[in-house]
């Protein structure tokens, strides 16, 4: 998610790197903060976007270096005038955040940072199929490949519908949704988002002041297309691997689940879970992470008064310790259906 330039006050607006900051990501401030940004540290920015943050790491440290990873090839070429800007300080490389790990040797990292969800670019793009307020087909894809919301609509059993729509979206309304989205398909292809959004908002009903009817069920969907919380489960992981004694990981995220997946991860590897209570101290691993934030930090008056959708952002923040990766995979995720398996129409 990004905001406004001013998120990080006038002194972010003319950077080393690049000139004019169009976009500075949700909670930048704190973010950079926890990073600790120093002068020959380097720095992976798994979620470049529209390089906020890679701006702000660039400029906080002039001999900083920063590897930014992006699934979407739009936001790759976009971010070619920040390389040259740079003046060889930024690789910018397509690929998902989950693959961190293979663009940085294992204990070479100072700090990695992650903002999780779809972008304000991608969501104000009506071609890209994110938003129910703009018609557009029925995408949600961040990379450039793969089945598309519209394929998981067209395919997917009702019980699997209601099931991904119940536990990513959280709506309660999710069996009599995935209902309706099975009856309207079998006479016409769900193929815009105006379409799937109306088909909701005739079973989901709101008053004035809530959110839209189809918030939810988009979410869901674009999670799912996406494996949004597998894709974070494997980047923490990879940045574990990463990360050297004293680096730091740092993760904005807009979701309870991708929250909760954060925070069990950061838990258990700071000696806070993953082994029983009832054993002796000695059988526990020693701790990989320090856990920097014992409370989410969230977004302040100001900067909620400029971006609104700072509202549902939490950051949280560990330092990697001299203790050997974990071996297990953190918890937190929830039982879904695979999507082959929506797709092949369970």
């Amino acid at each position: 998610m990004t905001a406004g330039r001013d998120a990080l006050g006038r002194e972010a607006a003319e950077g080393v790197a690049g000139g004019p900051a169009r976009h500075i990501p949700v909670l930048a401030r704190p973010a950079l903060d926890f990073l600790a940004v120093r002068d020959g540290g380097l720095y992976i920015d798994g979620t470049f976007g529209a390089g906020g943050y890679t701006r702000a790491i660039l400029d906080a440290a002039p001999e900083a270096r920063v590897i930014a990873l992006d699934r979407d090839r739009t936001a790759v070429t976009a971010g070619w005038g920040l390389v040259e800007a740079a003046g060889g300080r930024l690789t910018l490389v397509e690929s998902r955040f989950s693959d961190l790990a293979e663009v940085a040797a294992p204990g070479t990292v100072a700090g990695v940072v992650l903002d999780i969800g779809v972008s304000s670019m991608q969501i104000d793009d009506p071609g890209r199929g994110f938003s129910f307020r703009l018609d557009g087909p029925l995408d949600m894809r961040m990379g450039q490949d793969g089945p598309s919301a519209a394929d998981l609509v067209a395919n997917a059993c009702e019980r699997d519908l209601a099931n991904v729509i119940f536990q990513l979206g959280e709506e309660r309304h999710s069996r009599a949704v995935a209902r309706a989205i099975v009856k309207a398909r079998s006479a016409a292809p769900i193929t815009s988002t105006r379409a799937l959004a109306d088909i909701v908002a005739r079973v989901v009903r709101s008053r004035p002041g809530d959110i839209h009817p189809a918030t939810r069920t988009f979410q869901a969907l674009r999670m799912m297309i996406n494996d949004e919380l597998g894709e974070l489960a494997a980047a923490l992981l990879a940045a574990e691997r990463v990360l050297a004694p004293g680096g730091r990981l740092v993760v904005v995220s807009f979701h309870s689940l991708e929250d909760r997946v954060v925070k069990t991860f950061l838990a258990a590897r700071g000696g806070g879970g993953g082994v029983s209570r009832h054993l002796p101290e000695t059988v526990r691993p020693p701790a990989s992470f320090s856990v920097l934030t014992k409370r989410p930090v969230t977004a302040d008056d100001a900067e909620l008064e400029q971006n609104p959708r700072a509202r549902s952002a939490k950051l949280r923040a560990g330092e990697r310790t001299d203790a050997p990766p974990l071996p297990d995979e953190p918890a937190g995720l929830p039982s879904l259906p695979t999507l082959d398996a929506m797709l092949r129409g369970g």
